[in-house]
């Protein structure tokens, strides 16, 4: 069956030949590339809806300018194969989650073939192939453009869905989590009454030992089911994440068999959140790596920073994630576990873009899972 890729192809009409004449082409055009590039970044900066769009705004234009240069390169060098096709889809991606609106798409696409147009325009009297070169580069550029529409579409159509999803779990998550505090309420005040009344019968104590622990779980589950669709206020103060990580792991009850490793984390500067919800997210990622550990393996908690973010890699030898849900990570009840509810991740992620910042899940070379936490530092983004 022909891919999407490949009807894609069909439908501009790109094919071998005009592959060879991109390759033909590229070294006299590759050395315009970063001119092209300086044009197309000033052109944005010029346009304020456009600009907003723009992460990290004229900060990250000298790393965008390094990206957009490579991908010229790969626009004429090809292969223009399904694995092309994977990474020009990840462009449409950023796009909707930058939410670069998609008429910026037609506008920066021009630029380049402007651009390449006219290096071609000076050479044609000397090269009459060129002429067909012009034709081979518009079709790769609708090409393009084709593919970062259809992802657009597709992951714009996931969102909104995801949002919709969201929506209706937190109306029943509100009113399921205030209706049960009453009868948990009732239980507690219960089994509190009970428990002078039993005396020195250590069967039945141990019994009410047993029904408050579940009523703790209980009430863990329903402050986080709240947690995740109300805006509690975010208490601002100065955070040191080696700190976190340090409270947190004191915590936790590691298996003797886990070997917990930290590497970069004491060197992380300072930085401002609220330290008691940063705090929850480093728990469950850790609680999350010691659960798809067992009894063995090793848990590396990673530190790094550049001048404007600090990220923290919390990463487990385990199984991995199930290529299942690896799309639903971040939902509420999407979940791996088979004793999990799947709030933890999705609470991580309100939190982290709450403070600015950002979590998302990575394959471990060798194996297992690898979670990055991104939060800016003061004036920073993330």
């Amino acid at each position: 069956m022909e891919t999407l890729f490949e009807e894609l192809k069909r439908y501009v009409g790109f094919g071998e030949a005009d592959g060879a004449l991109l390759r033909t082409v590229h070294p006299l055009v590759s050395p315009h590339f970063d001119a092209i590039a300086d044009l197309f970044y000033r052109r944005i900066l010029e346009h304020e809806g456009a600009k907003k769009a723009l992460e990290g705004g004229e900060s990250r234009v000298g790393q965008l300018k390094v990206t957009l240069v490579q991908w010229m390169h790969g626009l004429c060098l090809g292969p223009w194969d399904e694995a092309y096709f994977e990474r020009r889809c990840r462009i449409g991606r950023v796009h909707v989650r930058i939410s670069l609106p998609q008429h910026y798409m037609f506008g920066a696409m021009n630029v380049v073939r402007g651009e390449l147009g006219r290096v071609l325009a000076e050479r044609a009297t000397k090269d009459a192939r060129l002429l067909a070169t012009q034709a081979a580069i518009d079709k790769i550029l609708d090409l393009e453009l084709a593919i970062m529409l259809h992802t657009y579409r597709e992951d714009l159509e996931a969102q909104q869905a995801r949002y919709e999803r969201l929506s209706t779990f937190g109306q029943l998550a509100g009113a399921i989590g205030h209706e049960l505090r009453n009868p948990l309420g009732v239980i507690e005040s219960s089994a509190y009454i009970l428990r002078g009344r039993v005396g020195d019968d250590e069967r039945a104590g141990k019994h009410l030992d047993r029904i408050g622990q579940q009523l703790g779980l209980a009430n863990d589950i329903i402050t986080t089911l709240l947690d995740l669709i109300r805006d509690r206020p975010l208490k601002h103060g100065e955070v040191r994440l080696s700190d976190l990580v340090a409270s947190v792991q004191e915590s936790l009850a590691v298996p003797a068999g886990v070997r917990v490793e930290l590497d970069g984390v004491a060197p992380l500067p300072a930085l401002i959140g609220d330290p008691v919800q940063l705090r929850q997210v480093v728990r469950n990622l850790m609680e999350n790596a010691l659960d798809a550990l067992g009894d063995a393996g090793e848990l590396r908690v990673v530190g790094r920073h550049d001048a404007r973010a600090v990220e923290l890699a919390i990463e487990d030898s385990g199984p991995g994630v199930d290529p299942a849900i690896k799309r639903r990570l971040f939902e509420p009840l999407v979940t791996g576990k088979a004793k999990g509810i799947g709030l933890g991740l999705a609470l991580c992620k309100r939190v982290c873009e709450r403070h600015g910042g950002t979590v998302r899940h990575e394959t471990r070379p060798g194996g297992g899972a690898r979670f990055v936490v991104r939060l800016p530092l003061p004036g920073g983004h993330a």
